[in-house]
Protein backbone atom coordinates (compact mmCIF):
# COMPACT_ATOMS: atom_id res chain seq x y z
CA UNK A 1 0.00 0.00 0.00
CA UNK A 2 1.39 3.47 -0.87
CA UNK A 3 2.20 5.69 2.11
CA UNK A 4 0.81 9.22 2.03
CA UNK A 5 1.45 12.51 3.81
CA UNK A 6 -1.49 14.85 4.35
CA UNK A 7 0.33 18.17 4.61
CA UNK A 8 -2.70 20.05 5.98
CA UNK A 9 -5.32 18.55 8.30
CA UNK A 10 -7.21 20.30 11.12
CA UNK A 11 -7.66 17.17 13.20
CA UNK A 12 -8.31 19.34 16.26
CA UNK A 13 -11.40 20.92 14.66
CA UNK A 14 -14.68 20.51 16.54
CA UNK A 15 -16.12 18.58 13.58
CA UNK A 16 -13.95 15.67 14.74
CA UNK A 17 -14.77 15.82 18.44
CA UNK A 18 -17.19 12.88 18.31
CA UNK A 19 -14.94 10.42 16.47
CA UNK A 20 -11.38 11.80 16.24
CA UNK A 21 -9.64 8.49 16.95
CA UNK A 22 -11.81 6.68 14.40
CA UNK A 23 -10.98 9.35 11.79
CA UNK A 24 -7.29 8.81 12.42
CA UNK A 25 -7.69 5.02 12.31
CA UNK A 26 -9.46 5.24 8.93
CA UNK A 27 -6.65 7.40 7.58
CA UNK A 28 -3.99 4.96 8.76
CA UNK A 29 -5.90 2.02 7.29
CA UNK A 30 -5.66 3.70 3.87
CA UNK A 31 -1.96 4.43 4.11
CA UNK A 32 -2.17 8.06 5.28
CA UNK A 33 0.62 7.64 7.79
CA UNK A 34 1.42 11.29 8.51
CA UNK A 35 -0.86 14.31 9.02
CA UNK A 36 0.50 17.81 9.53
CA UNK A 37 -1.73 19.62 12.04
CA UNK A 38 -1.64 23.45 11.74
CA UNK A 39 -2.78 25.76 14.52
CA UNK A 40 -5.22 28.62 13.99
CA UNK A 41 -5.17 30.67 17.23
CA UNK A 42 -2.90 31.11 20.24
CA UNK A 43 -5.50 29.36 22.39
CA UNK A 44 -5.07 26.27 20.22
CA UNK A 45 -1.31 25.96 20.69
CA UNK A 46 -1.21 23.78 23.81
CA UNK A 47 -4.21 21.57 22.96
CA UNK A 48 -2.83 21.05 19.46
CA UNK A 49 0.60 20.13 20.78
CA UNK A 50 -0.94 17.59 23.14
CA UNK A 51 -3.06 16.14 20.33
CA UNK A 52 0.01 15.82 18.13
CA UNK A 53 1.90 14.07 20.92
CA UNK A 54 -0.98 11.70 21.69
CA UNK A 55 -1.56 10.76 18.06
CA UNK A 56 2.07 10.79 16.92
CA UNK A 57 1.56 13.50 14.31
CA UNK A 58 3.62 16.60 13.38
CA UNK A 59 2.19 20.07 13.96
CA UNK A 60 2.67 23.74 13.12
CA UNK A 61 2.12 26.83 15.25
CA UNK A 62 0.67 30.03 13.85
CA UNK A 63 -2.13 32.59 13.80
CA UNK A 64 -4.65 32.04 11.00
CA UNK A 65 -5.69 35.18 9.10
CA UNK A 66 -9.41 34.54 9.59
CA UNK A 67 -8.94 34.97 13.35
CA UNK A 68 -6.65 37.99 13.31
CA UNK A 69 -9.58 40.33 13.79
CA UNK A 70 -10.22 38.94 17.26
CA UNK A 71 -6.56 38.48 18.23
CA UNK A 72 -4.63 41.16 20.11
CA UNK A 73 -1.47 41.54 18.01
CA UNK A 74 1.23 42.08 20.63
CA UNK A 75 -0.08 39.40 22.99
CA UNK A 76 -0.80 36.78 20.31
CA UNK A 77 2.52 37.27 18.54
CA UNK A 78 4.39 37.19 21.85
CA UNK A 79 2.65 33.93 22.74
CA UNK A 80 3.60 32.45 19.38
CA UNK A 81 7.22 33.51 19.81
CA UNK A 82 7.31 32.01 23.31
CA UNK A 83 5.69 28.75 22.17
CA UNK A 84 8.10 28.40 19.26
CA UNK A 85 10.98 28.84 21.70
CA UNK A 86 9.47 26.41 24.22
CA UNK A 87 9.04 23.70 21.56
CA UNK A 88 12.46 24.17 20.02
CA UNK A 89 13.47 20.61 20.91
CA UNK A 90 10.14 19.03 19.98
CA UNK A 91 10.71 17.08 16.75
CA UNK A 92 6.98 17.14 15.98
CA UNK A 93 6.88 20.94 15.57
CA UNK A 94 7.77 21.31 11.91
CA UNK A 95 6.58 24.75 10.75
CA UNK A 96 5.01 28.11 11.46
CA UNK A 97 1.43 27.95 10.28
CA UNK A 98 -1.27 28.36 9.30
CA UNK A 99 -0.46 31.97 8.49
CA UNK A 100 -1.24 34.26 5.58
CA UNK A 101 -3.85 36.57 4.10
CA UNK A 102 -7.46 35.85 3.17
CA UNK A 103 -8.90 37.95 0.38
CA UNK A 104 -12.20 36.08 0.16
CA UNK A 105 -14.08 36.46 3.44
CA UNK A 106 -15.81 39.87 3.69
CA UNK A 107 -15.12 42.24 6.54
CA UNK A 108 -11.50 41.34 7.21
CA UNK A 109 -8.96 44.11 7.82
CA UNK A 110 -6.35 43.75 5.06
CA UNK A 111 -3.74 45.90 6.79
CA UNK A 112 -4.15 43.95 10.01
CA UNK A 113 -3.71 40.68 8.15
CA UNK A 114 -0.56 41.95 6.47
CA UNK A 115 0.85 43.00 9.86
CA UNK A 116 0.22 39.57 11.37
CA UNK A 117 1.75 37.82 8.37
CA UNK A 118 4.84 40.02 8.27
CA UNK A 119 5.50 39.51 11.97
CA UNK A 120 5.01 35.75 11.70
CA UNK A 121 7.37 35.54 8.74
CA UNK A 122 9.95 37.30 10.93
CA UNK A 123 9.33 34.72 13.65
CA UNK A 124 9.72 31.87 11.17
CA UNK A 125 13.05 33.30 10.12
CA UNK A 126 14.14 33.86 13.74
CA UNK A 127 13.29 30.27 14.65
CA UNK A 128 14.61 28.89 11.34
CA UNK A 129 11.34 27.22 10.36
CA UNK A 130 9.42 26.80 7.10
CA UNK A 131 5.89 28.18 6.82
CA UNK A 132 2.44 26.90 5.91
CA UNK A 133 0.67 29.71 4.07
CA UNK A 134 -2.98 30.60 3.59
CA UNK A 135 -3.18 32.34 0.21
CA UNK A 136 -6.91 32.47 -0.63
CA UNK A 137 -7.31 35.25 -3.23
CA UNK A 138 -4.18 36.86 -1.83
CA UNK A 139 -1.25 35.36 -3.69
CA UNK A 140 0.30 38.65 -4.81
CA UNK A 141 0.04 40.22 -1.36
CA UNK A 142 1.60 37.15 0.27
CA UNK A 143 4.36 37.01 -2.33
CA UNK A 144 5.20 40.67 -1.71
CA UNK A 145 5.69 40.00 2.00
CA UNK A 146 7.67 36.82 1.35
CA UNK A 147 10.09 38.76 -0.81
CA UNK A 148 10.46 41.33 1.97
CA UNK A 149 10.78 38.70 4.71
CA UNK A 150 12.27 35.55 3.15
CA UNK A 151 11.92 32.24 4.97
CA UNK A 152 13.34 28.76 4.57
CA UNK A 153 10.55 27.50 2.31
CA UNK A 154 7.33 25.75 3.14
CA UNK A 155 3.92 25.25 1.52
CA UNK A 156 1.36 27.55 -0.12
CA UNK A 157 -1.67 25.60 1.04
CA UNK A 158 -4.79 25.03 -1.10
CA UNK A 159 -3.22 26.84 -4.02
CA UNK A 160 -5.70 28.40 -6.44
CA UNK A 161 -3.78 31.14 -8.21
CA UNK A 162 -2.36 31.72 -11.66
CA UNK A 163 0.55 29.93 -13.27
CA UNK A 164 2.68 33.05 -12.87
CA UNK A 165 1.88 33.19 -9.16
CA UNK A 166 2.52 29.47 -8.79
CA UNK A 167 5.95 29.76 -10.33
CA UNK A 168 6.72 32.79 -8.15
CA UNK A 169 6.07 30.72 -5.02
CA UNK A 170 8.18 27.90 -6.40
CA UNK A 171 11.00 30.32 -7.21
CA UNK A 172 10.92 31.42 -3.56
CA UNK A 173 11.42 27.81 -2.47
CA UNK A 174 7.86 26.83 -1.60
CA UNK A 175 5.75 23.86 -2.60
CA UNK A 176 2.07 24.12 -3.58
CA UNK A 177 -0.70 22.19 -1.84
CA UNK A 178 -3.36 20.43 -3.94
CA UNK A 179 -6.40 18.71 -2.48
CA UNK A 180 -10.14 18.24 -2.87
CA UNK A 181 -10.68 21.22 -5.18
CA UNK A 182 -8.54 19.46 -7.79
CA UNK A 183 -11.12 16.66 -8.08
CA UNK A 184 -13.79 18.92 -9.61
CA UNK A 185 -13.75 18.80 -13.40
CA UNK A 186 -14.77 22.47 -13.57
CA UNK A 187 -11.64 23.48 -11.60
CA UNK A 188 -9.79 23.94 -14.88
CA UNK A 189 -6.98 26.19 -13.66
CA UNK A 190 -6.19 24.07 -10.60
CA UNK A 191 -6.17 20.89 -12.69
CA UNK A 192 -4.02 22.53 -15.35
CA UNK A 193 -1.45 23.54 -12.75
CA UNK A 194 -1.52 20.11 -11.12
CA UNK A 195 -0.85 18.57 -14.52
CA UNK A 196 1.90 20.91 -15.72
CA UNK A 197 3.88 22.31 -12.78
CA UNK A 198 7.27 20.73 -12.09
CA UNK A 199 6.77 17.45 -10.25
CA UNK A 200 8.90 18.66 -7.36
CA UNK A 201 6.52 21.58 -6.73
CA UNK A 202 3.47 19.58 -5.62
CA UNK A 203 2.33 18.27 -2.25
CA UNK A 204 -1.00 16.71 -1.29
CA UNK A 205 -3.41 17.79 1.42
CA UNK A 206 -7.03 17.47 2.51
CA UNK A 207 -7.57 20.59 4.68
CA UNK A 208 -10.01 18.31 6.52
CA UNK A 209 -12.69 18.91 7.61
CA UNK A 210 -12.86 21.53 4.83
CA UNK A 211 -12.49 21.54 1.01
CA UNK A 212 -14.28 18.23 0.40
CA UNK A 213 -13.59 16.42 -2.88
CA UNK A 214 -16.38 16.22 -5.41
CA UNK A 215 -17.75 12.92 -4.09
CA UNK A 216 -18.37 14.51 -0.67
CA UNK A 217 -19.65 17.87 -1.90
CA UNK A 218 -23.13 18.84 -0.69
CA UNK A 219 -25.19 21.84 -1.74
CA UNK A 220 -26.35 24.34 0.86
CA UNK A 221 -29.80 22.78 0.73
CA UNK A 222 -28.41 19.30 1.27
CA UNK A 223 -26.33 20.49 4.21
CA UNK A 224 -29.41 22.20 5.67
CA UNK A 225 -31.19 18.86 5.38
CA UNK A 226 -28.50 17.25 7.51
CA UNK A 227 -26.23 15.70 4.87
CA UNK A 228 -22.56 15.90 5.82
CA UNK A 229 -19.80 17.26 3.60
CA UNK A 230 -17.07 16.71 6.19
CA UNK A 231 -13.73 15.93 4.62
CA UNK A 232 -11.36 13.41 6.23
CA UNK A 233 -7.66 12.55 5.85
CA UNK A 234 -8.74 9.06 4.73
CA UNK A 235 -9.87 10.68 1.46
CA UNK A 236 -6.29 11.59 0.52
CA UNK A 237 -5.48 8.45 -1.53
CA UNK A 238 -8.58 8.94 -3.67
CA UNK A 239 -7.74 12.64 -4.09
CA UNK A 240 -4.25 11.53 -5.08
CA UNK A 241 -5.82 9.38 -7.77
CA UNK A 242 -6.91 12.58 -9.52
CA UNK A 243 -3.36 13.90 -9.46
CA UNK A 244 -2.05 10.56 -10.74
CA UNK A 245 -4.50 10.64 -13.65
CA UNK A 246 -3.63 14.25 -14.51
CA UNK A 247 0.11 13.52 -14.46
CA UNK A 248 0.08 10.02 -15.94
CA UNK A 249 1.67 8.62 -12.79
CA UNK A 250 0.93 5.42 -10.93
CA UNK A 251 -0.41 5.75 -7.40
CA UNK A 252 2.92 4.46 -6.10
CA UNK A 253 4.81 7.12 -8.04
CA UNK A 254 2.40 9.79 -6.85
CA UNK A 255 2.88 8.78 -3.21
CA UNK A 256 6.65 8.64 -3.54
CA UNK A 257 6.96 12.00 -5.33
CA UNK A 258 4.58 13.93 -3.07
CA UNK A 259 6.04 12.36 0.07
CA UNK A 260 9.54 13.44 -0.95
CA UNK A 261 8.24 16.93 -1.75
CA UNK A 262 6.56 17.21 1.64
CA UNK A 263 9.80 16.28 3.39
CA UNK A 264 11.67 18.85 1.30
CA UNK A 265 9.12 21.54 2.19
CA UNK A 266 9.02 20.61 5.89
CA UNK A 267 12.39 19.02 6.65
CA UNK A 268 11.33 17.96 10.13
CA UNK A 269 9.00 15.36 8.57
CA UNK A 270 11.84 13.22 7.27
CA UNK A 271 13.08 12.22 10.73
CA UNK A 272 9.53 11.58 11.96
CA UNK A 273 8.67 9.36 9.03
CA UNK A 274 11.94 7.49 9.38
CA UNK A 275 11.27 6.90 13.06
CA UNK A 276 7.79 5.59 12.30
CA UNK A 277 8.87 3.09 9.64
Amino acid sequence: MPLWIDTHCHLDAPEFDADRDAVLARAHSRGVSCLVLPAVTAEHFEPLRHLAERTGQPYALGLHPLWTGAAEPEDSLARLDAMLAATRDDPRRVAVGEIGIDGFEPGLDAARQRHFLAEQLKLARRHDLPVILHVRRSADAVLALLRRHPVRGGIAHAFNGSEQQARAFVDLGLKLGFGGAMTFERALQIRRLAATLPAEAIVLETDAPDIPPHWLYRTAAERAAGESSRNEPAELPRIAGTLAALRGWSLEETAEITRANACAALPGLAALIGAAT
